[in-house]
């Protein structure tokens, strides 16, 4: 199964969205795009099997949802939930948005990652992405193999 070119779904969704929340960088930029390529090959809307997950970065609704509930509510984060809900028309943010709008995706992304106290990777260090993405993003019980999954970083960083 193929999905989107990675090269435009770094440089047309990732890298406008990430810009838009004000947290674009070369590694946030390769993170988010290798993410999207680990959690659904950038192919599935919705977890296959069945799960919550939705979005091409396979984001729960409880973590989107808290995202908003306990993150971009402090006022200091007001101009990235501004922009968020810009990228949304103003709706009420919801977890579903994610399926169909991936810029809306992409900064939901960012926003998760951003809560991780730990710096980013190098922009080009595609197993340090790839556990980053294991660690902070899919969880020690998660189904993504950092190993394995270098490759899908390596291929964002390449784009």
């Amino acid at each position: 199964m193929t999905g989107l070119d990675t090269r435009q779904l770094k440089l047309e969704i990732v890298r406008p969205a990430l810009q838009a929340i004000g947290l674009w960088s070369p590694s946030a930029e390769n993170l988010t795009t290798g993410t999207a390529l680990a959690e659904s090959r950038a192919v599935y809307l919705r977890q296959v099997g069945g799960g919550p997950a939705v979005g091409l970065w396979q984001m729960e609704p409880v973590t989107h949802d808290d995202c908003w509930e306990n993150w971009l509510c402090a006022p200091g984060r007001s101009r990235q939930a501004t922009a968020l809900r810009q990228m949304i028309g103003y709706l009420s943010p919801s977890a579903g948005l994610m399926i169909g709008n991936l810029l809306y995706a992409a900064g939901m992304a960012r926003i998760r990652y951003q809560r991780i106290p730990a710096p980013l990777p190098g922009a080009t260090d595609a197993a340090g992405l790839s556990q980053y993405h294991k660690a902070h993003y899919n969880t020690a019980k998660g189904a993504a193999d950092p190993v394995a999954n270098v490759a899908f970083f390596a291929e964002a960083i390449a784009a």
